[in-house]
């Protein structure tokens, strides 16, 4: 084997090497949700970009809001699909987050999906949803949302 061959194939074991680091990497940090700053931040870019905006009232010591926020939240389809379709906002309750009294629910996690305008589409959703559960939800509220877009409802 002569010496330039030797370098050239050092050279791409070295590529390959770092390649494979980079994957590896990239694989660790997950994709994030692009949470809205605030409620109001949230609003505004709803009616901007003419998307339902996710509105999740929650808490830091609430068992099922640290679950929603650690599984569901971090799921590759539901960061996908609420990043594309939709506006997402959390308010933190222990965190005096301004919510909106008529969003107020008996329990947490609270899962509102609103108009650009700030009105609720539906009922809230209650508790801790799983990913394929939640992913049901999105798909039914963008389905409506696109409709009523349609007609000028």
């Amino acid at each position: 084997m002569h010496k330039r061959d030797f370098k050239k194939g050092k050279k791409m074991r070295l590529k390959k090497i770092v390649l494979a680091l980079l994957l590896v990497a990239s694989s660790l940090v997950a994709a994030e949700v692009n949470w809205a700053k605030d409620y109001a931040a949230g609003l505004k870019l709803a009616k901007e970009q003419n998307k339902p905006m996710l509105f999740v009232i929650s808490r830091d010591t609430c068992k099922y809001c640290v679950l929603l926020k650690t599984t569901t939240f971090k799921d590759e389809k539901v960061v996908k699909t609420l990043n594309s379709d939709f506006i997402a906002v959390t308010s933190w309750i222990n965190e005096n987050d301004y919510i909106p009294k008529e969003l107020y629910t008996p329990g947490l996690p609270g899962i509102w999906f609103l108009k650009p305008s700030g009105e609720p589409m539906f009922r809230p959703l209650m508790g801790m949803l799983k990913a394929k559960d939640f992913m049901q939800a999105l798909g039914v509220v963008k389905t409506e949302f696109d409709k009523n877009k349609d007609s000028g409802k």
